[in-house]
Order: C-alpha cells, then sequence, then structure tokens
C-alpha cells in the first residue's frame, strides 16, 4: 500500500445555493485531481457538504421538516451539482454522516483526556431573534446593531474550549519552516502577520444542546453539542480514517475504529492540498493545523487559497440580479466552455471578474475558432486527401509538441493551470498557423507534392492526438471526444502517451464533428 495524493475542497454550507465560487473551487480541484492521475499517480479527491448549525435547524423548522430529512433533500441539488460540473471525486463527505460523528467525538475525547479541552463562562452579545451571537463587525458606525437583530443582549453561558493559545508559537515555527504550507505567498504573510500581531484566543466549540441541538454531541459531556470548527474542519481526516488510513488510526488509537472495518485500507493522511476560498484562510491555516498538531497528527501538506469572483467589476448581489448561474451556463454553452474559461482567465490566487462579453470571446476565439477548427479542418483533410488513413510518420511539428508536453507537466506539478491552458494554446495556435504557411489544400492539387502532404498531415494529426491527452484534466469531455473523433479507444488520460508519434501509420481516423457550436449574437 502507497499513499495516494489526497486532495480536498471545503465543505459546502447545505443551507446555502451553489454559487459560481462553488463551481470555481470545485473545477480547479478537479483539474489538479485529474492532472496528478494524468501523471500517473493514485489520488483521492474529496468534496462535501457541512450540514450541522442554527441555520439548518432553524430552516428545517420553518418547514416543518426534521433537520435530517431537510439535508437529504438539499444534499441531493449539491450531487448534481457536482455531476453537473465533470467533477471526478471519489468521495463525498456529509457531517451528518455516521462515520464522520464517530472521528469527531473520538478526536474530541482524546484532546479532553491530555486536557486541552476546558469548560468556562462565554460571553458575548446575541441576538434572541436569529439565535446567533454577534460580534463587532456586525455593528453599524455608532456602535449600535442594527434592529433587523432584533433585541441583543449580552449573553454568558458556560461552554467548552480548545486551548488554542498554547500552540502559537509551535504554529509560527511551523510556517516559517515549511513556505509551501499556504500558498500563494501573499496568502502565507498574512497569516504569518496575523499570528505574530497578537495572541491568539482560545476556541469556544460548542454550544448548549438545550440552544442548538442539531449537532454532534460533545462524548463527554451530552448537555453540549460541538460546534462548527471541530466539527466541519473534521471532515479532511474523518473520511481516511473511516477508509482505515493507518496514520489516522494509530493517531485515534484507543478511541475510534472504523465500522465497518475497510477490506482494502486506503492510505491518504496527511492531505496534500486543501483548495480554499480565501475567506476560510484562518480557519485552515490556523485553527486546522492546531487542532491536529495538538492530537498528535501531521498537517496537510498544503493549504492553497483561491480569490473571490465579482461580475462586471462589482460584488455578486442576488438582490441586484449581478450572479452568475454555473448551470444556466452550462446548460447553454456546454460544461467544458464554462471549465475553459474560468480555468482560463483567473489565476489560483486573485481575485477574478466574469464579463458576460468575455466569456462569449474566449469561446469564440479560443474555443470554436482556434480548437474547433484545427481538429475539425485536420480531420477533413485526413479524409478528403488520404481516405481517413494515417500517412507515415513525420517530426516536423515534434519540437514545439515536446516542448509544450514538458511545461504543462510542469505547470500541472506546480498547481499553475492557467499557464498550462496558455501553453496548450500556443501549440494550438502554431499548428493553425502551420496549415495556414504550408497551405495542403494547394499541395493536393499536385501529384508531385504527395509526399510533403502526408507529411504535413501526419504532424497535424499527431498534434491533435497530443492536445487530446493535454486537455484531459482540463477538458475533459472535449478531450474524449477528440480522441474518439481520431478513432481511439479509452480516455486520453495519461500524460506519458503525449509523447510524439503515438498515431500509428496506417490507423483511419473517424470523421469530424464539431465541438463547440458558434453561438449567433
Amino acid at each position: 500500500m502507497s499513499k495516494r495524493f489526497y486532495i480536498t475542497t471545503a465543505i459546502d454550507y447545505v443551507n446555502g445555493q451553489p454559487h459560481l465560487g462553488h463551481a470555481y473551487e470545485k473545477i480547479v480541484a478537479d483539474v489538479i485531481a485529474r492532472g496528478r492521475r494524468s501523471l500517473g499517480q493514485e489520488v483521492f479527491f474529496l468534496t462535501g457538504l457541512d450540514e450541522h448549525g442554527q441555520k439548518v435547524q432553524r430552516s428545517a423548522q420553518a418547514e416543518g421538516k426534521p433537520p435530517q430529512v431537510y439535508c437529504d433533500e438539499l444534499a441531493g441539488v449539491w450531487l448534481n451539482f457536482v455531476r453537473k460540473l465533470g467533477i471526478s471525486n471519489d468521495d463525498f463527505i456529509r457531517t451528518t454522516q455516521p462515520r464522520h460523528k464517530a472521528v469527531v467525538q473520538a478526536l474530541l475525547r482524546k484532546l479532553h483526556d491530555q486536557g486541552d479541552l476546558y469548560k468556562a463562562p462565554y460571553r458575548g452579545w446575541y441576538s434572541w431573534k436569529e439565535e446567533t451571537f454577534l460580534t463587532d463587525k456586525d455593528r453599524r458606525p455608532d456602535g449600535t446593531f442594527d434592529p433587523a437583530w432584533g433585541e441583543v443582549t449580552e449573553l454568558v453561558e458556560e461552554n467548552w474550549f480548545f486551548r488554542m493559545s498554547r500552540y502559537q508559537s509551535w504554529l509560527i515555527e511551523y510556517i516559517q519552516d515549511h513556505p509551501d504550507f499556504v500558498h500563494p505567498p501573499s496568502r502565507r504573510n498574512e497569516v504569518l502577520s496575523f499570528l505574530q500581531s497578537r495572541p491568539l484566543e482560545d476556541l469556544c466549540i460548542s454550544r448548549p444542546a438545550s440552544r442548538l441541538s442539531w449537532g454532534i454531541p460533545i462524548p463527554f459531556d451530552p448537555d453540549y453539542v460541538n460546534y462548527v470548527w471541530f466539527d466541519a474542519l473534521t471532515n479532511y481526516f474523518s473520511v481516511p480514517a473511516a477508509h482505515g488510513d493507518p496514520a489516522a488510526l494509530a493517531a485515534l488509537k484507543g478511541y475510534y475504529q472504523p465500522d465497518p472495518v475497510p477490506e482494502a485500507p486506503l492510505e491518504l493522511w496527511p492531505a496534500d492540498i486543501h483548495v480554499i476560498g480565501k475567506d476560510i484562510v484562518r480557519f485552515h491555516a490556523i485553527y486546522w493545523p492546531i487542532m491536529l498538531h495538538a492530537a498528535g497528527i501531521e498537517p496537510p501538506r498544503q493549504v492553497l487559497v483561491h480569490g473571490w469572483w465579482q461580475k462586471d467589476g462589482q460584488k455578486m448581489s442576488k438582490t441586484t440580479g449581478n450572479v452568475v448561474d454555473p448551470v444556466a451556463v452550462i446548460d447553454e454553452w456546454g460544461v467544458d466552455a464554462f471549465r475553459y474559461y474560468v480555468l482560463r482567465e483567473l489565476d489560483i490566487g486573485p481575485d477574478g471578474n466574469w464579463t458576460d462579453a468575455g466569456f462569449r470571446a474566449r469561446y469564440s476565439a479560443e474555443l470554436a475558432n482556434a480548437l474547433g477548427n484545427l481538429v475539425h479542418r485536420t480531420l477533413s483533410m485526413l479524409h478528403r486527401y488520404r481516405n481517413g488513413v494515417v500517412p507515415a510518420p513525420h517530426a516536423e511539428l515534434e519540437p514545439e509538441a515536446t516542448r509544450v508536453i514538458t511545461e504543462v507537466r510542469t505547470c500541472l506539478e506546480q498547481n499553475r493551470l492557467q499557464d498550462a491552458l496558455i501553453s496548450i494554446w500556443s501549440l494550438i495556435t502554431r499548428a493553425n498557423q502551420y496549415i495556414d504557411h504550408t497551405t495542403p489544400f494547394k499541395l493536393a492539387k499536385d501529384p508531385a507534392q504527395s509526399g510533403r502532404l502526408d507529411q504535413i498531415l501526419y504532424n497535424l494529426v499527431e498534434t491533435v492526438r497530443v492536445v487530446a491527452v493535454l486537455l484531459w484534466p482540463f477538458l475533459p469531455t472535449t478531450a474524449a471526444r477528440i480522441h474518439a473523433q481520431l478513432g481511439f479507444q479509452g480516455e486520453p488520460d495519461r500524460l506519458a502517451t503525449a509523447a510524439w508519434g503515438g498515431c500509428p501509420p496506417g490507423h483511419t481516423v473517424g470523421k469530424p464533428e464539431v465541438l463547440f457550436p458558434r453561438k449567433e449574437g
């Protein structure tokens, strides 16, 4: 048994609706996962849902449904969304699943036994109408709370706390010693600046069951339920534990045993990459590694942080209608067009800006014209001039193809997804220019140029094959369609097969089909 490359997205709050940010995060993680598979690695890709908490409990009550029924219905929406995006996840975690609850409670028991959890008064401003604690961020400029919160009073109640503060110096040193732990570097610098500028407070991890019943019970104090982060963050670890991961089981020895015991355990931990949005960096880069370290568990290897999307230069808002509905875009344009735009438009790290005009422009110029035309023209000429039969190998475009293959391999290893697409499209552009410069349609009229025409046709069909392999992590449906049109079986899912010369002479290609239909208007 060898460790698999283990990648996760953040888990989505079941009470919300899928939006562009959710789609982007899942697609980024999916491309990284597929890219690693293409490089020959075994991969385990996890996504899922956060289903506990006050909002879920209140919404379920408003609809007259038990919370679990309410969550089950919404989970179907999110599962369909994942399928719609073409996500290749290996597991889907729901925090209401018994396998997750068991690991959360085991972790809490271990930390309690070693003295990392304690009970103390919790003080905060509380909205009785909304049943939630408020912070200074919720105050208006004059220091008061908006009337929409209803009556706000200072509430003091007993709760359980995690001694997070005792591990602050350890985390500072860990981040300094592991420069890739938080990426990009700007986010790492933010985390370090935060840790070095103030003392960490201990983390309140419970709510009284009398006020919030929809949560995982504290195993050593049934009057309380676990609240938010020990529940949500632990999902990344509970799945490896449930799959029998040796590191997870060793860390929880005496506290947890998977039920049922897996027949084929998976070696997953530590996670190689957590893909998250910039709004939850602190929880993943501070709370989570400290929680793990306190329990004697190795931290994840990297927290990879992406930015947010705007639309037309403004924050997205349902109120103003300034939103992008990923499902609507996919239904109209196709999933790979959507995947291509968000990956090509936005590098991992900065914020991005969606414009409908920009989407149309990339679709037309880069997908329909550049890629679509190259495939269609190549296969059409091969059928017209050689009855669809591949001629003898030739290597005129091999140097360009080899350069791009090398670049894409490096980009996949470094999670530089936008750069990889730019490199792939440089090869597509080169092949289209090659057609324009060599004019095979003119050479076909001169029998004396038959040998030269064979050379050109081979270079084009082999370039198209290489492009299909390179595109698979990014546009898997399109890559598979190109591969099938070339007359090959299976998926072009291994980068090693991109090496020049994989299209054998005498092979018969299929008929071209339109990959990206042109859109009017």
